[in-house]
């Protein structure tokens, strides 16, 4: 399994697709960007195309993955933490070796993306 979804995770991302038309699926990948020149990206859509993208099923959500992401966030586990100050979701992937403060951007050893000189 590529992506591990928690249990809190996979109650909100259900709540969440209640309010999306049609049957949709949640993306998960990576694009360039942020402090460390990875970011992830993580939404819902109902496009798909079987020669680029993975499907897979984690907490009972249907999961699309591009097949090119699959090696950068294999083994990543998506949480949802409730706290004071509302909540969010977490990202835990071992593949990476540097993450910003704020968790949002990373690399891994075989990719280090495109940093934002913004940041």
């Amino acid at each position: 399994m590529i992506l591990n979804i928690t249990e809190a995770a996979g109650h909100q991302i259900k709540e969440m697709m209640k309010e999306e038309e049609g049957d949709v699926r949640l993306r998960f990948g990576v694009k360039g960007g942020g402090c460390s020149g990875l970011s992830y990206a993580m939404g819902f859509e109902d496009d798909i195309n079987e020669e680029l993208d993975l499907l897979e099923d984690s907490c009972g959500i249907p999961i699309v993955i591009n097949r090119q992401d699959a090696a950068i966030v294999e083994g990543t586990t998506i949480d949802f933490k409730q706290n004071m100050m509302g909540g969010g979701f977490t990202i835990d992937n071992p593949n990476a070796i540097v993450s910003c403060g704020c968790g949002s951007s990373f690399k891994t050893a075989t990719n280090a993306g495109t940093p934002d000189p913004n940041c």
